[in-house]
């Protein structure tokens, strides 16, 4: 009996241990599957995830469906910091480096933007990172995302591509990264209409003045106007027409603009370069319109300075001084506010030369005042970008105030430059004292566009003020092949290449390419500017349908149409051109009915409000 036990209980114990080994290796195995799961499932986070190219418009994704590149990782939290708000199931976290990348079908040759939701968490708000895009290969543009301390929309801008499959980059080379991506979206384009009201934002603009505001609106989004900026201070051995034969030479026509400076008119070393004298000729005597910059000179050394000394050229400067402080140019207390008021009285009395033959000006004074992206001075390469946008904008408005009020200058259309990086538009001074927005293109600051259109930056620009204003490409090097505008609609209202080797030598504008950009149907040369360009009409102001005057369309509207047409009135008290509702020239039983829908309310306008 014993022994019986003994036995069993040996059987029981070898039982156990066998159950033991049996669940050790089952575990081990679990164990080993789960840390495998485990490894596959980090490596996900930074493999590349295959996806199929997108062909349905709009086209939106996560940013974790895309495919990622090295330093672009898929996450819900940046080193235990949230980022809450964001779609999906998390977000994708791009480091110092790391591509997104997206293919698309596109369905037709035609112009689609690309945008982002994202969030750039690096450093103070306001600051901002770049980041580099590329489409098939090709870059496209660096833009500079700012930190608003949460998730915002962000446009890449805008890219003529041909139909077919396209390859999209975020990120690419270049790119300084830590940025945060939830959505990516690609679709068409919304293109502005690029109706811009033709009243200057001064009131009392002279009548050559608003004849010029009006024709470049008509112009503006079907035409580029040709221009090109004279050489000043003497420069060519005093050949001031060296840039213009050269383009005469080589396309048979002049630009229809031309650029001048006023900058040798100031109270340091001021003296008669001509410029006054050649603006009038090329107005008066040839024709074309006239564009200026104001290159302002400081003294260098500002603190030993006594406003009215004269200095040498050599010891004057427009660039940024520690002596020379921008901001108070404001306080008429200070001696770079008498300066300031000194400088302005040498220009009015240029401009009212000007004013007194009857001759408008595109005015851009303080020009690229940003300099290179910032808002607070630190970038700028000009002394009146030094104190900051909002110290800019304030130098902005006194010298439109000045001008305009004390010395009574109303033949000036303003034109102000402006940038698009993060912040540029805080660089603004507002609607009531700019007409036209103004853009400097110069390869490689920043970016290097070539011959394209430059069309992302002419619609973010365009964009700053709602499509309200006018966008031109004050200064250039390299002329956008006129093929590349149309294509893209970037319809920039000019051009105008510096002088010199900027237009001179080929490795910048090539003269074939030339020849055919000014001999475009799309482009205005000298010789294609209307002979009454100067003279100006005021258009009758009239509501179509309210032939009473009343600002109402009533009975009493559709009871005047009918007498007048069945003849029994011989005049309406309005312009005959509010009765003509459908458009076609004539007034007629058609505009009657017309009349007669609208006031019953089964149509909402009238057909001449469509054409």
């Amino acid at each position: 009996m014993v022994w019986f036990l003994f036995c069993e209980q040996k059987q029981r114990k070898e039982k156990f241990l066998r159950g033991v080994l049996i669940m050790k290796k089952v575990f081990g195995r679990v164990l080993s599957l789960l840390t495998t799961i485990a490894m596959v499932c980090s490596v996900l986070l930074v493999m590349p995830v295959s996806v199929q190219a997108a062909s349905s418009f709009p086209v939106n994704v996560e940013a974790e469906d895309c495919s990622l590149g090295n330093g672009a990782a898929i996450a819900t939290n940046v080193y235990g910091t949230e980022y809450p708000g964001y779609s999906g199931e998390g977000f994708v976290w791009v480091s110092n480096s790391g591509t997104i990348t997206l293919e698309v079908t596109v369905p037709e040759n035609a112009m689609y933007e690309l945008k982002t939701k994202c969030w750039m968490y690096l450093g103070e708000e306001g600051e901002s990172r770049l980041q580099a895009i590329s489409i098939n290969g090709q870059p496209k543009g660096e833009f500079f995302i700012p930190n608003k301390g949460k998730w915002i929309d962000f446009s890449f801008g805008y890219f003529f591509l041909e139909a077919g499959k396209t390859i999209i980059e975020i990120g690419s080379s270049g790119s300084w990264g830590f940025i945060l991506y939830d959505t990516i979206t690609f679709d068409y384009a919304d293109m502005p209409d690029h109706n811009i009201d033709p009243t200057p934002c001064d009131p009392k603009a002279t009548v050559e003045t608003k004849a010029l505001m009006k024709y470049l609106t008509e112009v503006y989004g079907k035409y580029v106007i040709s221009g090109q900026q004279e050489i000043y201070g003497s420069g060519n051995d005093g050949n001031y027409e060296l840039e213009f034969d050269y383009i005469y030479d080589k396309t048979g026509k002049y630009p229809a603009i031309r650029g001048f400076d006023f900058m040798n008119y100031n109270p340091l070393y001021g003296w008669e370069d001509g410029t006054t004298d050649r603006v009038i000729e090329w107005v008066k005597e040839r024709g074309g319109i006239a564009t200026a910059c104001w290159h302002i000179n400081i003294p260098a050394d500002f603190t030993s300075y006594t406003p009215g000394d004269e200095l040498d050229w050599t010891y004057c400067t427009y660039k940024p001084t520690k002596s020379f402080n921008t901001a108070n140019c404001l306080d008429k207390t200070t001696k770079e506010h008498a300066y300031l008021m000194l400088a302005i009285e040498d220009l009015a009395e240029q401009l009212l030369i000007l004013q007194e033959e009857n001759i408008p000006v595109l005015f851009r004074p303080f020009h690229e005042a940003e300099g290179y992206n910032n808002t607070d001075g630190s970038g700028a390469w000009f002394w009146w970008g030094s104190g900051g946008a909002e110290v800019f904008k304030d130098l902005w408005k006194l010298l439109y105030t000045t001008l305009t009020e004390e010395y009574g200058l109303h033949n000036l259309i303003w034109e102000v430059n402006l940038y698009t990086y993060a912040n540029s538009f805080e660089w603004y001074p507002g609607d009531e004292y700019v007409d036209i927005v103004a853009y400097d293109k110069y390869e490689g600051s920043p970016y290097r566009w070539g011959t394209s259109a430059a069309s992302t930056i002419f619609l973010a620009l365009v964009n700053y003020t709602n499509d309200t204003k006018m966008v031109a490409m004050t200064e250039n090097d390299v002329i956008p092949d006129i093929q590349n505008i149309v294509n893209e609609e970037a319809w920039w209202l000019y051009f105008c290449p510096w002088y010199g080797d900027f237009i001179l030598s080929p490795n910048n504008n090539d003269p074939k390419l030339l020849n055919t950009i000014y001999n475009s149907e799309y482009v205005i040369t000298l010789d294609e500017l209307p002979e009454n360009l100067y003279e100006y009409e005021d258009s009758p102001i009239f509501t179509y349908g309210d032939l009473d005057g009343d600002n109402e369309i009533t009975s009493t509207d559709l009871t005047l149409l009918k007498r007048y047409i069945l003849r029994k009135l011989k005049k309406l008290g309005v312009p005959e051109e509010a009765a003509d509702l459908d458009g076609d020239g004539e007034i007629t039983s058609t505009d009657l009915t017309l009349l007669k829908r609208y006031i019953l309310r089964k149509i909402r306008e009238f057909p001449v409000a469509q054409k």
